[in-house]
């Protein structure tokens, strides 16, 4: 058991006040910054391209916005086919690119590049419905979750509230969220298939971290009888800190030289699931400790308050 009690409830005040100032600079962000949108989720033209030697295809990429009249995402990659390297152009559009345009934007291509024996590889239209279907069906599974979260809280904690800590326990885990989408406003990142495999698994690390803790207070309930709520958790939150802290280091760690790794060898797609991913499970193990505790706490105290009050 660890000895040393730190008073974590009661400084809910500097916990709150903290998550509340990122959560309103994440909001200001997402606002003023804007969101960027994957073209799965927003439809539009995707149009891929090999060549060879060295190009430095982002260099263009003011050249063809002026072409396309619309701001692109260029993406380079390699082929593994031939050994040639290979680059995508996506961009919104209502009404795709046509046969026309298309042949005007690989002759533009090939005007900026004519030593690289640039060739059109694939161009696909990208309908919008699809992605938006698959979007939604994730919010749902992620609703759907958080009700049974509550539930299976409410009826295995029934002894300290269970209700109210599951619903404290939602509150942690949106607080993660937003974190952790605050990553990709920060960075940059587009919402897209990754952003929602880094919801589904922050929802699932994240209150696993709060249940150990809640699992302390009811035991500690037993072992405490006269013990205030604010002791409890105390006591409760102190005893799981260091399992909590191990857990959290070991698997950013790990997430830390996946990103590394990829940085290095240049598979930047995978940097935005691995980083929001870091963000989040480290927002998870602070607010398990911090935030789902002291709200709890806050409801229970208020919960007193107003039957002195009757």
């Amino acid at each position: 058991m660890n000895k040393k009690v730190y008073d974590i409830a009661g400084k809910k005040k500097i916990w709150f006040i903290a998550s509340l100032a990122i959560i309103v600079a994440v909001i200001l962000l997402s606002i003023f910054k804007g969101v960027e949108i994957a073209i799965e989720f927003k439809g539009g033209t995707i149009i891929s391209y090999s060549y060879e030697g060295e190009a430095d295809i982002t260099s263009k990429q003011s050249d063809i916005e002026d072409y396309l009249k619309t701001p692109v995402t260029i993406q380079e990659g390699e082929n593994l086919a031939n050994d040639s390297k290979s680059f995508s152009i996506s961009f919104s559009s209502d009404d795709g690119l046509s046969a026309e345009e298309q042949s005007g934007l690989t002759a533009l291509l090939k005007e900026k590049f004519p030593d690289n024996k640039l060739e059109v590889l694939d161009s696909n239209d990208v309908n919008p419905t699809s992605g938006r279907e698959f979007f939604t069906k994730c919010l749902i599974a992620a609703v759907i979750a958080a009700i049974l979260i509550i539930v299976y809280i409410g009826i295995r904690f029934k002894q300290i509230s269970g209700w109210s800590a599951g619903a404290c326990a939602i509150i942690a885990l949106i607080h993660d969220l937003i974190f952790a989408f605050g990553t990709f406003v920060v960075l940059g990142y587009e919402i897209n298939s990754n952003f929602i495999a880094v919801i589904l698994t922050i929802l699932g690390y994240s209150v696993n971290d709060t249940i150990v803790i809640y699992d302390r207070i009811r035991e500690n309930r037993k072992l405490m009888p006269n013990a205030d709520v604010t002791e409890l958790v105390n006591v409760s939150t102190s005893q799981s800190l260091r399992r909590s802290i191990r857990t959290s280091v070991t698997t950013v760690s790990t997430m830390l030289i996946v990103s590394v790794v990829a940085y290095v060898y240049g598979v930047t797609s995978i940097l935005s699931f691995s980083i929001p991913i870091m963000v989040g499970m480290i927002a998870g193990t602070y607010s398990s400790v911090c935030i789902a505790s002291s709200i709890w706490v806050w409801w229970n105290e208020r919960k007193s308050s107003k039957k002195k009050k009757k």
